[in-house]
């Protein structure tokens, strides 16, 4: 709708311009200033230069009224072609804002948690926000793939090994242990060593040189678990790499580092020039024992994203790898890649709070939150939603109670309230969306026609969201067009009123949106509550 109304108005002045959404809807449904841009070239007042341009748009078919209000133009659309509008939207169905091939290949890289243990709270609102981006970019025409890179080199295995074998050893036959200071902990190590024990016989953990063959089967068993949590709460991968499998790669990758001159040998060790990237260091790469580091697995992986040939690279990180950023891009650039074609999103912390206070933490890893006990609690439509009602770089805290009440306070209960209430109005009138279709805008009151209106806008929001990478956009425009309805249905009588079947097609457009958003959300709408 957007797109064709700034078409329409840049064609009659010959001209771009910048189209907004007034603050009030009494304002009229689209506004330019370009008046303000014009006032130099035309060497007269906006307020003038606006008055003007307003007699251009005189009949036109596509707005009702075309006012100057303080040197901007406000344009309030005609019923015709909000008619029209709905009418095309409602033969699309499941169809509706989906748009055409956008020839773009995207890889998104989203989670990537240590297969170390279940995943936490935290590592769900990366999961969340990079499923529902990959949602949204697809629906518009990207060519997404989703992606997890599985941590499976390094330091972290062996104390994932080590874990298993002294849980098993405590747990299993009562035997006195030692834990390193840092370890794993949880009753999914356990289980874990049970599995162990039943495949290789209780030996193996007394054997410290099976510690690497009990991670790596304990890392198959983690990534199950993570796999399934994630299903849970509707997030499936397109696929996963392996950072040990990509080591084999170091030596071509080192040589080309090499001839290109970015990287320095000191101390015995071989670093990175980042510092010539505006890093505040240079970073090792192979320590000092001929062993590469986790930033050379990192260079490894995105020298392979890159000779997948992508149109743009994304990753989802959390927080703490700020620092990160700048060694990355460096060693993107170095390889002789393009670095601007890489965009990083740092997800911020998450604070949960139960009745206001504090939740408690996990028995099962002893120190965090798991997501799918939260998931089990809440159910996975409030987990996604709440989790993209904020930008992923401002800090997120949601009590799981108000998420279960059965009001305004909880916002999926609400939105998900006006589609139920919709399809019960068709109910009562023992009709549905077809027997409507047909209906005239001709006499339609304003109320009516801005219900409309906000639903058609479906598409510029979606755009904008993932053109911002900003979820929020879609949560907020859902529960504002879910308080429309709600008013619209308190104010008008729908059943048996003369314009009742005017009415319902107001309501199935309404409802389109609702379902169409929500389901990009990965939240599937509810017709009874």
């Amino acid at each position: 709708m957007e797109k064709l109304v700034k078409q329409s108005i840049e064609k009659i002045l010959n001209r771009s311009i910048v189209l907004e959404k007034p603050k009030q809807i009494s304002y009229g449904h689209y506004s330019t200033p370009i008046a303000f841009s014009l006032a130099k070239e035309f060497k007269k007042s906006p307020m003038i230069i606006a008055q003007e341009l307003k007699e251009k748009f005189v009949n036109h078919k596509l707005f009702k009224k075309v006012e100057a209000v303080q040197g901007f133009l406000n344009f309030t659309l005609t019923n015709t072609f909000l008619e029209n509008l709905t009418n095309e939207a409602l033969e699309q169905g499941d169809l509706y804002t989906k748009e055409s091939c956008k020839n773009s290949k995207i890889l998104l890289e989203f989670i990537s948690a240590n297969p170390t243990g279940p995943l936490h709270i935290g590592h769900a609102r990366g999961a969340i926000l990079g499923d529902t981006l990959a949602k949204v970019g697809n629906h518009l025409g990207y060519s997404i793939t989703k992606e997890y890179y599985i941590n499976d080199a390094g330091s972290q295995m062996d104390l994932l090994g080590i874990s298993v074998c002294l849980a098993g050893l405590e747990f299993l036959y009562k035997e006195e242990v030692t834990y390193p200071e840092v370890y794993y902990r949880g009753e999914y190590l356990l289980d874990i060593a049970k599995k162990v024990v039943e495949k290789f016989g209780k030996d193996i953990l007394y054997d410290e040189s099976r510690y690497k063959d009990i991670a790596f089967f304990a890392k198959d068993l983690v990534l199950d678990i993570i796999i399934k949590d994630l299903k849970d709460l509707k997030i499936e991968f397109d696929s996963f790499v392996s950072e040990k499998s990509l080591y084999s790669s170091w030596d071509e990758t080192k040589k080309i580092l090499e001839k290109n001159d970015y990287l320095l040998k000191k101390d015995n060790k071989l670093y990175l020039k980042s510092i010539e990237y505006g890093d505040d260091a240079n970073r090792v790469v192979v320590r000092d024992n001929g062993i590469p580091t986790y930033l050379a697995g990192d260079i490894i992986y995105h020298k392979n994203k890159y000779d997948r040939k992508f149109d743009k690279y994304i990753n989802i990180w959390g927080a703490d790898h700020h620092g990160y950023i700048k060694r990355v891009k460096a060693s993107i650039a170095f390889l002789g890649n393009d670095d601007s074609a890489l965009e990083i999103i740092l997800s911020q912390m998450v604070s949960l709070l139960k009745g206001k206070h504090a939740y408690k933490m996990s028995k099962r890893t002893g120190n965090t939150i798991l997501m799918s006990d939260i998931t089990k609690d809440i159910g996975s439509d409030a987990l996604r939603f709440v989790f993209l009602t904020k930008k992923a770089d401002t800090h997120l805290e949601f009590d799981i109670d108000i998420l279960k009440n059965h009001d305004s306070s909880n916002p999926i209960f609400y939105i998900n309230y006006a589609y139920a209430r919709i399809n019960q109005v068709f109910k009562k009138a023992n009709l549905n969306f077809n027997d409507v279709k047909d209906e005239k805008f001709d006499d339609l009151n304003q109320d009516a026609l801005n219900l409309v209106y906000e639903s058609l806008r479906l598409s510029t929001v979606l755009n904008d969201a993932f053109d911002k990478r900003d979820t929020q956009k879609i949560t907020d425009y859902l529960y504002s067009l879910a308080s429309l309805i709600h008013q619209f249905y308190s104010e008008y009588k729908l059943i048996g009123s003369k314009e009742q079947n005017q009415y319902l097609k107001v309501l199935s457009i309404c409802a389109l949106s609702l379902k169409t958003a929500l389901n990009l959300l990965g939240i599937k709408a509810k017709e009874k509550m």
